[in-house]
């Protein structure tokens, strides 16, 4: 199945309600080669089991009042990323680590509003601060709980490659949609990226 087009799925249809502008950035998103897909959902082999052993449950960030159901995603017969609809629910990309893996990146995404002009849990993302703790909450498995060391605004089609990676430091990823609003266009044309590092046992 071709990989999909994050940029596609994280927009939505309708008049965005609050929360106004895009907020200034803490530091700045992975430097990486940008991508403008979610990789293939052909995990190598040696993944294929890992990502599942304590799939994630809920995601917290008390400091802004965050707190989401999480389900797990893939991706359309298009080959498009999904998102869950609910806009108070965050969908986990299968397909890459899980959270609380000992590397690669985690995903975690989120409409910012609905259709109905609510917010969803991920506009408080826009509120995020350096150092503010994130818990995720798994199944059968302890919390894994990390700090947020980066919040930057980028254009859709410019969303860095590593935000999707399998190896290296784990981190944990939010995105959400961001400002400008363009409805001819699709709605939203770009994303916040929030980048989290585990917190030491």
């Amino acid at each position: 199945m071709a990989a999909a087009a994050l940029a596609a799925v994280l927009g939505i249809s309708g008049q965005p309600s609050e929360p106004g502008p895009a907020p200034p950035d803490l530091g700045s998103a992975p430097s990486e080669q940008r991508a403008t897909t979610a990789p293939s959902p052909v995990r190598p082999e040696s993944q294929a089991d890992t990502t599942l052993d304590a799939p994630p449950e809920r995601v917290q960030v008390p400091d802004v009042g965050l707190d989401a159901r999480v389900r797990p995603v893939g991706v359309t017969e298009r080959g498009a990323m999904t998102v869950p609809e609910d806009p108070s629910v965050a969908g986990w990309y299968r397909y890459g680590p899980a959270p609380g893996s000992p590397q690669g990146s985690a995903v975690l995404v989120g409409h910012v509003d609905g259709d109905t002009g609510a917010l969803g849990e991920f506009a408080a993302l826009y509120e995020v601060r350096r150092g503010d703790r994130v818990e995720v909450r798994r199944a059968e498995a302890a919390p894994a709980v990390y700090r947020v060391v980066s919040r930057a605004t980028v254009p859709k089609d410019e969303l860095p490659a590593a935000v999707f990676r399998r190896t290296g430091t784990p981190a944990l990823t939010l995105i959400t949609c961001a400002p400008p609003f363009v409805p001819e266009r699709g709605g939203y044309l770009a994303n916040l990226v929030v980048t989290a590092e585990p917190v030491p046992d």
